[in-house]
């Protein structure tokens, strides 16, 4: 009994104000003022302001931890590890057949290097972070990559999960590493391309790395690293000092790799937060050269989706004029875009997603709605065909080796069934399978379906919708329903092994999907009609799906949870501000919640491509409306909130779910708590260890269930006799 007046005097008595004074700042942007109460939140790095989200930390994770059966899904996620006994991720194929990945036993906490001479060979451990001492800190290894020949690899390594770090160069035979330790770097954005020769390789150096600073993310540069220099002295290749005519932005990523297809020519891609980029050609005589000739190779109006080049030509998919994308061709030498040369028209109901070359033709992945995949084969001779896959697959991914062999590797995956890799022999065309992975099958999942379907948005368009569920599905249960949403950048939400959904339908919820526009499951034309302007979509569509759940009968407002993560937390924040009444319970996590600002911050120049600048009127207007922090509105009833950030976020810096938070609980007239936990050591929750991933994904699923009236995450007290 005490502990449940406890608990709930503490959810009811915090909430009633935020706890941290308002600053209000008044902002004129096209003769339309905006107040901002909590600027003074954006200043993370004052002490009055660090105490402050230390206290919402504290007390949050101190409501969380006191959720009944919170340790459940902790446990459960555990017990499947343990089945499995280990896990394998990051797969590297060299040219010569050398396996390189990343592997944790179930029992350790972080990954380790392996590596073995093929499918079939002896697997040795090559490397473990617990070896990398720096700051006595846990690092994670975050990515890989292995020269040509297998003989060294190269390793990023970073700390709590704050994703930009350091590298090292193993020697695979020796298994020593190099005594020079690259710094300033971040591989998941542009990679390390080896030189042909396997003496060196080029990265992406960032000049700032503390991400508070407003020159973090700014004049990157791709230098080529030979092995055994001083990795201080850099060589650049390409960046906005070097190649001034190129008229770089600070923002842009020059990202340049050596294309494994034809080595005699450097390629340089222009990167950011854009669906396309521009690119650019040089000899890779040039490569030491004091300046570069690069050469236009095709531009952003160009849509380049994905390409792969055979001698000199270049194949490439494109969404230029088209809904669902077509295959085209040109000379790498004198490329032209316009007319193209087609091979592959537009298809009916399948947008062409990706292209993979090996000695035999040309490998095409295709979807439908973004949840069922095909693969099919064009032998260069106006000749294709559709490869029948060894099982259904909801997505697929391809690995090939070069335009030299034969080999194909394809993966498949579904909500409810655990990835399966094939090697395909196309001379007898049979799947062969080749897993790296234990398939374990889960009893507690074979009960788990899963319903693909479509239901009308605001404006009457049918949007994706991926159901996952128990047994059946009977609209008098009125189930705890969570869905789970996206919807920007193009980036698709595609099937793959969703344990956290299938433990929620395991408890007796409903988990669902809404493919939004603002993402990639049906194209480019997808991505913009939840692009700027076109943003409200966005959020329509999500509570068009959430409607139709509940008209259908299978849940209620009552018994809803929302949840996103990143710019998913905007779609978030505009649901609740939008419908406060639609759900109970929402999760917003490392969200961008306060779109207005997002600018001013370090990767805020890059988020403008996708979101819009406060510079422009029009996207000014758009910037508003999706900005969920300014659409919280006094004395409304919102639903309990969980929002999460990092304190080392380089996406989306810690101020923004601060923010939201302190508003949110200023202004919101229900006794709904609202939480905000806060990872001082940690990033965006990407590169975390396995206790934390786990840990925070028991937060979220024990405070829905708790605030959906699951039983089982109710406090004990009262109502046992």
């Amino acid at each position: 009994m005490r502990y449940t007046l406890l608990f709930l005097f503490l959810c009811n008595s915090l909430f009633s104000q935020s706890g941290i004074e308002k600053s209000p700042t008044v902002d004129t942007y096209f003769n339309k003022k905006v107040t901002d109460d909590y600027r003074n939140l954006e200043g993370v790095k004052d002490s009055l302001i660090l105490n402050w989200m230390k206290t919402q930390n504290t007390y949050a994770r101190s409501i969380l931890q006191s959720i009944p059966e919170r340790q459940y899904l902790i446990d459960k996620l555990n017990e499947m590890d343990g089945k499995k006994v280990y896990s394998i991720d990051n797969l590297q194929i060299t040219n010569n057949s050398k396996y390189f990945y990343l592997k944790r036993k179930s029992t350790e906490n972080i990954s380790k290097l392996y590596t073995r001479d093929s499918f079939d060979g002896k697997e040795q451990e090559l490397f473990t972070p617990n070896d990398y001492k720096k700051n006595n800190k846990e690092h994670t290894i975050t990515y890989i990559k292995p020269n040509y020949d297998g003989s060294k690899v190269v390793i990023a390594l970073t700390e709590g999960g704050k994703e930009v770090g350091d590298m090292i160069i193993v020697d695979v035979v020796t298994k020593k590493v190099s005594p020079y330790i690259i710094t300033n770097s971040w591989p998941a954005n542009g990679g390390v391309s080896w030189l042909p020769d396997g003496t060196g390789f080029i990265y992406i150096h960032y000049p700032t790395i503390d991400h508070k600073s407003a020159l973090f993310l700014k004049d990157m540069i791709a230098v080529v690293y030979k092995i055994g220099d001083d990795p201080l002295k850099l060589h650049p290749i390409l960046s906005r000092t070097f190649s001034p005519e190129l008229n770089l932005n600070k923002e842009d990523f020059p990202v340049v790799n050596i294309n494994s297809n034809n080595t005699n020519y450097l390629i340089g891609r222009i990167g950011g937060a854009a669906s396309f980029s521009d690119v650019y050609y040089a000899d890779f005589s040039e490569l030491y050269d004091k300046h570069i000739n690069w050469r236009s190779l095709y531009k952003k109006d160009d849509k380049i989706v994905d390409y792969t080049i055979i001698q000199n030509s270049l194949y490439y998919i494109t969404s230029k004029n088209t809904k669902n994308n077509i295959l085209a061709y040109t000379s790498l030498q004198n490329p032209t875009f316009t007319p193209s040369k087609v091979l592959i028209r537009e298809m009916n109901d399948e947008v062409i997603k990706t292209l993979h070359s090996t000695k035999d033709g040309l490998y095409i992945t295709t979807t439908k709605n973004g949840v069922e995949a095909k693969l099919y084969f064009y032998n260069l001779k106006n000749e294709i065909k559709e490869i029948n896959l060894p099982i259904s697959a909801g997505s697929i991914s391809i690995t090939t080796l070069s335009n030299n062999s034969s080999d194909i590797w394809v993966t498949c995956s579904g909500w409810n069934s655990l990835n399966k890799r094939y090697k395909y022999n196309i001379a007898d065309n049979k799947f062969i399978p080749e897993n790296l992975n234990p398939l374990i099958e889960f009893d507690e999942f074979k009960s788990i379906k899963v319903l693909e379907t479509t239901v009308k948005s605001h404006d009457g368009l049918e949007i994706p919708l991926s159901i996952i569920y128990n047994k059946e599905l009977n609209p008098k249960d009125k189930l705890p329903l969570l869905a789970v949403g996206y919807g920007a950048y193009g980036i698709s939400l595609s099937p793959t092994y969703a344990r956290f959904a299938l433990l929620w339908a395991v408890k007796g919820g409903i988990a669902i999907y809404p493919h939004v526009r603002g993402g990639g499951e049906k194209g480019e034309e997808w991505h913009l009609g939840g692009y700027k302007k076109n943003k409200p979509n966005t959020w329509k569509d999500f509570i068009s799906c959430i409607e139709y759940m509940h008209k259908k009968g299978y849940s209620t407002p009552e018994k809803t949870a929302i949840w996103g993560s990143s710019a998913g937390g905007l779609l978030i924040g505009k649901t609740i501000t939008e419908r406060p009444n639609l759900a109970k319970a929402a999760i917003a996590e490392v969200g961008l919640m306060n779109a207005l600002r997002m600018e001013n911050s370090p990767n805020g120049a890059n988020s403008t491509k996708e979101f819009g600048t406060v510079k422009n009127k029009e996207d000014f207007d758009a910037l508003y409306e999706m900005d969920a922090y300014h659409h919280i509105k006094k004395g409304k009833k919102y639903p309990s909130t969980l929002i999460t950030g990092g304190y080392n976020d380089p996406r989306v810096p810690v101020w923004q779910p601060a923010k939201f938070a302190a508003k949110l609980q200023e202004d919101n007239s229900s006794k709904n708590p609202i939480l905000l936990k806060i990872d001082f050591d940690g990033g965006h929750g990407i590169d975390n260890p396995k206790k934390k991933a786990y840990e925070d994904a028991a937060d979220i699923f024990a405070f829905a269930f708790w605030q959906l009236g699951h039983p089982d995450y109710q406090p004990k007290g009262n109502n046992q006799k």
